[in-house]
């Protein structure tokens, strides 16, 4: 975020000084000399006189580059356009900063999840294995079933340390982020209790696009070739500069005050281009390519955008589906548990069939919380792929307001 900052200040001071290219420059000038003409000049020297003298000079110098042609201001209606676009790369950052400490907090509380559901499988395991020995001991199991009944409490006790350098590590990941060392996160809601966004439109505007800011920039750097392409175009025509000098000149010092010291000159010059090996024609060639370049960059941001958005939904909308499923199918394999437990300590059943439901029913509660995961992530990745929401449209002419005068075609564009 303070690199992105710091563009736009960049990006600021340029526009400052393309701008700066409109108005007349005035510089002072001061000078003091000792010197000796020659004497051999076309135009003697009088008898008398001194070829060695001095040459003091102060006075104020006038350049001014009047833009006939519109060149200076394409410029800097580019250098404008360009301001802009690094504003909304600024923005682009921001959204992407936003998207990936929900998406890496949204993972964090997945893990925390997945680390209380073994936590509390690794218990009821533990307890089904005392159960089993007591069994075993009074000759009612076998030494296989203990064995099952170790090989679940292993099982779900190896999740538990990998879980736990995934948590760390996420949680380093999000300080990161928000430019921090590594350290704790504080918790807020489970995954379940998260908020749920005003609800998504079943056919969202393609206007939401316009506030997508990486389809902003593309645009604005589409506008900075096209003015490109007019100060190109003034490169034809002759380049008419003002110059100007207001000063007082003197041999001697003492003589600075007078009113016969005054000097001044004001005139015109044109610089008109007649050969240089195609230089003009090469430029406007570039930045017709540029344009041709950036316009085709633009229309593949679009389609890009669109994508995203497609994808984002369809993964929103089917995510939750398949959550659904997923909790009957949770709620299903607990209850299968339960009486596979009640069967087997009942003497009707083997531990095969414990086993086999204890661990059908930990994959489907690990499963159940990454889906849980996922459908907020998709939330996340709709929230980015909309430039920021979707709970009101911003239209281009609406965001554009008061700089209509940017985007004004060069010539023939």
């Amino acid at each position: 975020m303070r690199i992105a900052v710091t563009r736009v200040l960049e990006a600021q001071a340029q526009l400052g000084v393309t701008r700066s290219f409109l108005l007349p420059t005035i510089d002072g000038t001061a000078g003091v000399a000792r010197q000796r003409v020659s004497q051999e000049n076309f135009i003697p020297i009088p008898s008398g006189v001194s070829p060695v003298g001095n040459a003091f000079a102060l006075g104020l110098a006038l350049n001014w580059e009047v833009d006939v042609w519109g060149r200076i201001r394409r410029e800097t209606e580019a250098a404008r356009a360009e301001l802009l676009s690094t504003e909304w790369g600024r923005r682009a950052v921001l959204v992407t900063v936003i998207s990936q400490v929900a998406s890496a907090y949204f993972a964090l509380r997945d893990l925390d999840s997945e680390l209380e559901i073994a936590q509390r499988t690794l218990a009821s395991r533990q307890k089904s294995l005392r159960l089993t020995q007591l069994r075993l001991e009074r000759g009612v199991s076998t030494g296989l079933e203990v064995r099952q009944a170790e090989t679940l409490v292993y099982g779900a006790a190896a999740t538990i340390p990998d879980l736990e350098r995934q948590i760390v590590q996420t949680e380093n990941a999000i300080r990161l982020l928000l430019a921090q060392p590594p350290g704790e996160i504080l918790r807020g809601r489970d995954l379940t209790e998260q908020p749920i966004p005003p609800e998504i439109p079943a056919g969202l505007p393609a206007a939401l696009l316009d506030r997508r800011p990486d389809i902003r920039a593309s645009e604005e750097l589409l506008v900075a070739a096209n003015a490109q392409i007019g100060a190109a175009k003034a490169l034809y025509f002759p380049r008419i500069s003002i110059t100007g000098l207001l000063g007082i000149e003197s041999a001697e010092l003492s003589n600075f005050v007078k009113s016969r010291a005054l000097a001044w000159s004001i005139g015109a010059d044109a610089l008109q281009p007649i050969f240089n090996y195609g230089r003009i024609r090469s430029i406007n060639a570039a930045t017709q390519a540029r344009y041709l370049q950036l316009l085709v960059q633009y229309e593949q941001t679009i389609q890009t955008s669109f994508r995203e958005v497609s994808d984002a939904l369809i993964g929103y909308y089917k995510t939750r589906e398949q959550r659904v499923q997923q909790e009957l199918l949770v709620g299903s394999q607990q209850a299968r548990t339960v009486l596979a437990n009640k069967r087997f300590f009942g003497g009707l059943d083997t531990y095969l069939q414990v086993l086999d439901a204890e661990r059908d029913l930990f994959e489907a509660e690990l499963n159940l919380s990454r889906l849980q995961r996922d459908e907020l992530l998709n939330l996340v990745g709709l929230y980015r792929a909309l430039g920021g929401g979707w709970e009101s449209v911003t239209t281009t002419a609406d965001a554009r307001a008061g700089s209509a005068a940017l985007v004004k075609p060069a010539s023939g564009q």
